[in-house]
């Protein structure tokens, strides 16, 4: 059952602009009323979620269950360095050479 305070929740025009400026988001009069209309419209649905009777209901955290198929993790045949290094763009005393990253 919906308390009190959360009964019909509206969200007003100068709401809709303070929240645009905490998002620091500049919106024209017609962006603002758009985006008014939707977020009530979000409200209302979630006032009708709350009408629902959860009673009984076991809280879950996804809608469906998952399953992680994977393959088991068997050691293959090893590299060689020096077929590890023949398939890198460019080596360096028995290393692989890269670009680098981070500034001196």
């Amino acid at each position: 059952m919906p308390d009190a305070d959360h009964a019909s929740s509206r969200i007003d025009a100068a709401e809709v602009q303070h929240l645009a400026q905490l998002a620091r988001l500049e919106l024209s009069a017609a962006e603002q009323s758009a985006l008014l209309d939707d977020l009530n419209k979000m409200l209302g649905y979630f006032e009708k979620l709350q009408e629902l009777g959860t009673e009984g209901v076991p809280e879950m955290q996804r809608p469906v269950a998952l399953l992680n198929v994977l393959r088991p993790d068997v050691a293959g045949e090893m590299f060689t360095q020096e077929q590890a290094l023949a398939l890198a763009p460019e080596s360096q005393d028995g290393f692989v050479r890269v670009p680098r990253t981070v500034e001196p």
